[in-house]
């Protein structure tokens, strides 16, 4: 990682400076002020029909700089570093203390150091000619594993983002942190049906992620299943149990439990979790994990928007709710420590609760055990979009693909269902959760106001009744 200098000159600031700015935005009686310095490359190819149909390069660059005062927050932007436009932000963000009574007390953190993304391969020191064989490659690749294929469509995106953080309590934070994704669908035809599936990779690491190995990986991943894509039916709807795969299945999770485990969510009473804590919410021995100290991965940082060190923060633990995700906002109204989930998408957002790396940890359940068990229901490995409602937990799915259970054994496959529960009582009803824990490293991204990086993952897990939308 970098030394503070190469931030500060980035930025064109002096540590005199930053503290003359949070000063400035405290000076109408703020409680806390904070500055986040952003300055982030971006560069994305596609290619389309054997051939570059788009790409391009940008940068963006800028200060976003916060004052709160009790319940209320000030934010304003720069999207440059003058000293002259900086004062400015910082006096229209104080000008929310302004006859704003209460206060709040905001506690330095416990400072750590990590390198949880060190870069072989720099992404800036590469030119977009470099990459252009790559993509060749694995659309080749992939053409090459099924003559049903019809058409390939490659993309891949990088990113380098040097961030630093200063806050009223003098702490001072900085980060380079790089993202590389690739995506490859592709559109297979047979007696008249047509079909699509991608895959994708991403990671916070440098360009060492492009080569060979990643070609293989995704031309295999993108071909696998397709055989029963094309047999899948729908099946018949209803109450059930549902074994979820490990891996992507873990958007269920995301979407259905962990956005309810969001401080603010709780705070507002809007969770249907706000009033659970320590309480038993799952069976014994469940535990579910938020984890920002995931080496390489999309979700990780060895910060958080807010300069607050990695973390890996036990949700449920045992079965029992144990933590909700924490900004020094809610962290400070819980009178609690921050969890390291204050996020933003760029210097132009306020930093807000959201996930990281969302999983449930392995337990000891032999995942063919599980379907073994399973007399009739369905499996799913594979969800698209979803629907969740915060406050009451309710969540409907779509599953892209899956299989029947019967007499303990996966047959027809099936496609075109939903899946339909609420949260609280999935995690109640889970019955049995494997030894097979899998993080999926797909290209998520989690929409919240605003749009972070994410992953997510989970082991087989056995719930006893969902509602299956079939025929």
């Amino acid at each position: 990682m970098n030394g503070n200098q190469y931030y500060l000159n980035i930025f064109k600031v002096t540590e005199n400076q930053l503290k003359m700015l949070t000063d400035t935005a405290l000076a109408h009686g703020g409680d806390f002020s904070d500055l986040y310095f952003e300055y982030t490359t971006y560069f994305n190819l596609l290619l389309k029909d054997e051939v570059v149909s788009s790409g391009g390069f940008h940068t963006d660059y800028g200060v976003g700089i916060r004052v709160l005062k009790g319940e209320k927050t000030g934010y304003a932007y720069s999207e440059n570093t003058e000293m002259a436009d900086m004062m400015q932000a910082a006096k229209a963000a104080s000008a929310i203390a302004l006859g704003t009574s209460g206060s709040c007390t905001y506690a330095p953190v416990r400072d750590k150091t990590y390198d949880l993304y060190p870069m072989a391969a720099n992404w800036r020191a590469r030119s977009a000619e470099a990459f252009l064989p790559f993509l060749k490659e694995l659309e080749k690749e992939v053409f090459s594993r099924d003559t049903r294929i019809i058409k390939v469509i490659a993309r891949m995106s990088d990113s380098v983002s040097d961030v630093m953080m200063f806050n009223s309590l003098g702490e001072l934070t900085c980060d380079t942190r790089p993202m590389g994704s690739v995506t490859v669908t592709a559109v297979f035809q047979q007696g008249g049906k047509t079909e699509n599936k991608t895959a994708s990779r991403s990671f916070r690491m440098g360009a060492e992620l492009i080569g060979p190995d990643l070609v293989r990986e995704l031309s295999d991943e993108v071909v696998k299943g397709i055989d029963e894509r094309f047999e899948a039916t729908r099946p018949k709807g209803g109450q059930m149990p549902v074994v979820m795969g490990a891996g992507a299945s873990g958007i269920l999770l995301h979407e259905a439990m962990g956005h309810a485990f969001e401080a603010d969510f709780n705070r507002k009473g809007q969770s249907i979790f706000s009033d659970r804590m320590g309480r038993q919410v799952c069976p014994k021995g469940v535990n579910v994990v938020d984890d920002g100290t995931v080496a390489f991965n999309r979700g990780s940082g060895n910060y958080d928007d807010e300069g607050v060190p990695a973390q890996k923060t036990y949700m449920v633990e045992d079965g029992i709710l144990r933590s909700y995700l924490h900004d020094r906002i809610s962290a400070s109204w819980y009178g609690v420590p921050s969890t390291g989930n204050g996020r933003r998408e760029n210097f132009r957002y306020n930093p807000i609760p959201r996930m990281r790396a969302t999983y449930m940890e392995s337990g000891e359940a032999d995942p063919q055990g599980i379907i073994a068990d399973v007399k009739q229901g369905i499996y799913v490995d594979e969800f698209s979009n979803g629907q969740v409602k915060i406050g009451e937990g309710d969540f409907t799915f779509f599953v892209k693909s899956g299989f029947l259970i019967e007499n303990g054994r996966l047959t027809a496959p099936v496609k075109d269902i939903n899946i339909i529960g609420n949260g609280p009582q999935a995690l109640a009803d889970i019955v049995a959760v494997g030894n097979d824990l899998k993080i999926d490293n797909g290209t998520w991204t989690c929409g919240k106001e605003q749009s972070v990086p994410v992953s997510c993952g989970m082991p087989t897990v056995l719930v006893s009744s969902l509602t299956v939308g079939g025929e």
